[in-house]
């Protein structure tokens, strides 16, 4: 079965991200051609960059790093949600996915995004370091502007579009990461 794993990009606390996160991953578990979880950055406390080789060689040294590339390593997709800070994502989904390279490979991604503006600015920054990683990133995103997805910009309510928005996006998230598979495949026999 294909594993998605929903990748939650804010760890500040009264973050907007918790709820947003725990609707995708409750109305993506309602799928039955996927499995997903949670992935939440409070419960991977990484440092800043503190590996003394660059991630595309996989020579880490430090146990955090080797224990994020195990768990980013086991999933075939990804969804980021990620809030929009000063028009980019979070430092701390940036530093996530900078701690590693090859786990990320041959697999698809796609974005929810929240913010004033939706969080879109944030949602592009990560399709350009996407490309590097060479994660797919698919087409459809759930764009979550403050003014109508929450009641006075802390209660998440989505309306029937961002549901249907999701929904979309997570269809894309998993026929892609099913056509990458035999890049994956092939790429752990060369290993």
């Amino acid at each position: 079965m294909t594993r998605i794993g929903i990748i939650l990009g804010s760890t500040r606390p009264h973050r907007n991200g918790e709820q947003v996160a725990h609707w995708v991953l409750d109305l993506a578990s309602r799928r039955p051609d996927a499995e997903f979880e949670l992935v939440d950055l409070r419960d991977h406390p990484l440092p800043l960059l503190d590996e003394p080789f660059p991630p595309s060689l996989g020579r880490y040294q430090n146990e955090h790093t080797k224990q994020w590339a195990a768990r980013i390593a086991s999933f075939d997709g990804f969804v980021f949600v990620t809030p929009e800070y000063n028009h980019s994502t979070s430092a701390v989904l940036k530093n996530a996915i900078d701690y590693l390279y090859s786990e990320w490979n041959n697999k698809a991604v796609g974005f929810v995004s929240y913010g004033s503006a939706g969080g879109v600015r944030a949602a592009e920054q990560l399709r350009l370091i996407a490309g590097e990683l060479q994660l797919a990133d698919v087409r459809a995103q759930v764009i979550l502007p403050f003014a109508t997805e929450f009641e006075n910009r802390r209660t998440f309510a989505p309306d029937d579009f961002a549901v249907r928005s999701l929904d979309a996006m997570l269809g894309q998230v998993i026929a892609w990461s099913e056509a990458l598979a035999p890049l994956r495949r092939k790429r752990s026999a060369a290993a």
